[in-house]
């Protein structure tokens, strides 16, 4: 099979086409045959090991998983012989972070990891970039305590994360103030956000509005700038780690005064996440924003693309025409 290879840390150069053996399904496997995939930062990040703290996971000299790909959508090629809740045909999609293989015609997946059954009203296209973004801008959502009614701000409402907490946050019924650049400021608002914030041309520190939880969800702000934004209890987490890891250290401090605090949880997803999701598409309350879409053997192209920090949602792979 064909497949995009990186066997060591680096630039987006070190992903190369490569034809490889087609993986076989254990006993609680299934076999996808990925019809399309996505770049997102979490296969950046591993892929340039930019922070080091990422080998802990990927391998410390060179990669343990040579195929990245977190996210796929695809048909199920053929189940391992103890797989009870999917048959061979059906259409799927999904999240491995933990063996990835996504950027490739074929990967495995245990059945009870986060896979489930295509929603009715995408395609594979649409399906592949459902659970980067989500599951990352729900775990930070539900870590706040967020409650109707409350009062977000979501700093970066355009990347993956950002785009998918606009929409999620709308679900749980809060007051959300997005904020993003011009040209994105009638695609938030349609993604449900009640206050837009250019920053292009306004500095949104300078809002007279207070939150219960600021979510940044791209790294560019930082706990010192936001403080006085936040209401006496109120929450700041940051999908980065802030200058000289600012965020880890005010994470492990702040909850200690009672008063305004930083989180930094660490993002799990299981296949309950995935099957909300599926639902929440379903109801037609969320769904991923898509920039562009590449080719497989484009692949190099697609990740300097997503490390210019200017993508509009997610990026997508066709594995397969």
């Amino acid at each position: 099979m064909k497949a995009i290879v990186y066997i060591k840390y680096g630039p987006p150069e070190v992903a190369k086409l490569m034809d490889v053996e087609k993986p076989k399904p254990e006993n609680e496997e299934v076999l996808v045959k990925v019809y399309a995939t996505t770049v997102n930062r979490t296969d950046s990040g591993f892929r340039s090991a930019e922070y080091f703290i990422s080998r802990f996971w990927s391998g410390l000299l060179r990669p343990k998983h040579t195929i990245l790909g977190c996210e796929f959508a695809g048909t199920i090629a053929e189940i391992g012989k103890n797989v009870i809740t999917f048959k061979k045909g059906d259409k799927v999609f999904g999240y491995n972070d933990k063996t990835f293989g996504g950027h490739a015609e074929y990967l495995t997946i245990a059945e009870n990891d986060a896979i489930a059954i295509l929603p009715n009203n995408l395609n594979f296209e649409e399906a592949a970039p459902i659970t980067e973004g989500a599951h990352y801008a729900l775990n930070n959502i539900r870590a706040s305590k967020i409650k109707s009614g409350q009062n977000v701000l979501v700093y970066g409402a355009t990347g993956a994360i950002g785009s998918a907490a606009v929409q999620l946050l709308k679900y749980f019924e809060t007051n959300v103030t997005a904020v993003c650049n011009t040209k994105n400021i009638e695609l938030v608002k349609s993604l449900g956000a009640d206050i837009v914030i250019d920053y292009q041309t306004q500095d949104f520190t300078k809002t007279e509005n207070k939150f219960d939880f600021i979510f940044d969800a791209v790294g560019k702000s930082s706990f010192g700038q936001c403080k006085p934004l936040l209401n006496k209890k109120g929450i700041y987490i940051s999908t980065e780690l802030g200058k000289n890891a600012e965020n880890v250290f005010f994470a492990l401090m702040t909850p200690f005064f009672g008063g305004k605090k930083v989180l930094f949880p660490i993002p799990t997803i299981n296949k309950e996440d995935v099957l909300f999701f599926k639902e929440l598409i379903e109801k037609g309350a969320y769904k991923p924003v898509i920039d562009r879409e590449y080719k497989l053997e484009q692949i190099v192209e697609a990740y300097k693309y997503v490390e210019t920090g200017q993508k509009t949602g997610n990026v997508v792979i066709k594995v397969i025409e």
